[in-house]
């Protein structure tokens, strides 16, 4: 776990720091990038002095978390050696990217997918069923088998998921493209009966409720059976201000037809 905290440096000789931005512990990774799309606005910045020879100065202080240890591990010899994190989430990630040994293929619209078949078994009852069960028909070595209904980048995250037991990574500032990742891929959790994923997909999505997204995560929990997402968006509308923004919208008239027991249900909980 790592944690970095930038300072813009406007006075190197004391080395006052000033504008601190610190970005939350999060797990190091080798790939993509650490910062803040917005660090210090130009109108700050030339209030807080001329720059010397016209340069600034930033300072990055890295922050390396360790699991805490206790006073009684005192073995003789311990603290010679780390043992680093489990790292089985990198290497199965790394056989996905590289297809090595893959034995099966899927279709999502034009885009092919290679994956192997005792992964996705033993990670999904469906993908167990569908390559070993009964409805193994039609998916020996070499046929290519078509999943419709889904996009290929939902796919291809549901796949790095059961590989790497995590979500690809997205910038931080697109929102709505991440709540919309997690509607599809709460959908393909739910399908593939694979019950972590859609828990963290609902988590997601009952961090993104606004005025826009209300009616859609409500139709959402109520098809799916979720539970924690269905009861966040009732506290979302509980204010009468937001629930009459919420019904103005194209979303909530749409509720309201396909959904009528769960409009009524939801006018009986908000008293309207």
């Amino acid at each position: 776990m790592v944690q970095l905290v930038f300072s813009f440096i406007d006075q190197v000789e004391k080395k006052k720091p000033s504008y601190v931005r610190t970005v939350k512990p999060n797990k190091f990774v080798s790939h993509g990038s650490w910062g803040h799309g917005k660090f210090v606005k130009s109108s700050d910045l030339e209030q807080s002095g001329p720059l010397e020879d016209d340069c600034s100065t930033v300072r990055c202080d890295i922050i390396v978390i360790r699991e805490p240890r206790t006073a009684a591990t005192t073995v003789p010899g311990a603290s010679f050696v780390m043992v680093p994190p489990p790292d089985s989430s990198q290497h199965f990630g790394a056989l996905l990217l590289g297809g090595k040994g893959a034995d099966v293929r899927f279709l999502v619209a034009d885009e092919a997918f290679a994956a192997h078949r005792c992964v996705l078994a033993a990670r999904s009852p469906v993908f167990d069923a569908l390559l070993f069960g009964p409805m193994k028909e039609g998916t020996a070595t070499g046929n290519c088998i078509r999943i419709d209904g889904m996009v290929p980048q939902v796919f291809q995250s549901l796949l790095h998921f059961i590989y790497t037991d995590s979500l690809p990574e997205m910038e931080e500032q697109d929102k709505e493209a991440s709540a919309t990742m997690a509607q599809h891929l709460l959908e393909a959790a739910d399908r593939y009966g694979m019950e972590r994923l859609k828990l963290i997909c609902e988590d997601i999505l009952c961090r993104y409720i606004d005025v826009s997204t209300v009616a859609t995560s409500l139709v959402l929990a109520e098809q799916h059976r979720c539970q924690g997402l269905k009861e966040a968006c009732f506290e979302f509308l509980k204010s009468p201000k937001t629930l009459d923004e919420a019904m103005a919208t194209d979303g909530f008239q749409h509720l309201a037809k396909s959904s009528p027991a769960l409009f009524e249900l939801m006018s009986k909980i908000t008293g309207r």
